[in-house]
């Protein structure tokens, strides 16, 4: 399987049911705001995601500790910006609803910014994390 985008996928499915399931565990069960159970469960599966993408995605053979400080500042850009905007959209689209409560909401607000997340870190990962072509070129210019 040599699509990048598609290992990507894979993962993040196995990577978004233990997320996901994470959160809302801590959502519904521990009661949790959307922050922390969002923040929390987004750590567990980005635990997850680090090392399935950096092995079996991208196949990267660069710095561990390099790719993880990246790893650890895309995902937490892609968290702020996509649970942001997931948020800001089912306020625009729901805020006049009576029929929907506000506990859907927050879970349809998740689903949303998870689905922006996933293509936000896909590019962040694959340009500024993982990224071949860079460490081709570096290569390239010791020799």
């Amino acid at each position: 399987m040599k699509n990048t985008f598609v290992r990507f996928i894979l993962v993040g499915i196995a990577n978004t049911i233990v997320g996901l399931s994470v959160i809302y565990v801590l959502l519904h069960v521990a009661g949790l705001s959307y922050w922390t159970a969002t923040f929390l469960g987004n750590s567990v599966g980005a635990c997850v995601s680090f090392l399935l993408n950096r092995n079996f995605t991208f196949q990267s053979k660069g710095s561990v500790r390099k790719s993880m400080i990246r790893f650890i500042l895309v995902i937490l850009s892609c968290y702020l910006i996509a649970y942001n905007l997931g948020t800001k959209i089912i306020d625009l689209l729901l805020s006049k609803s009576t029929f929907i409560p506000s506990h859907y909401k927050t879970d349809v607000a998740v689903l949303i910014s998870t689905c922006l997340y996933t293509i936000l870190n896909y590019y962040c990962q694959k340009l500024f994390v993982f990224s071949r072509g860079k460490a081709l070129v570096i290569e390239k210019e010791r020799m």
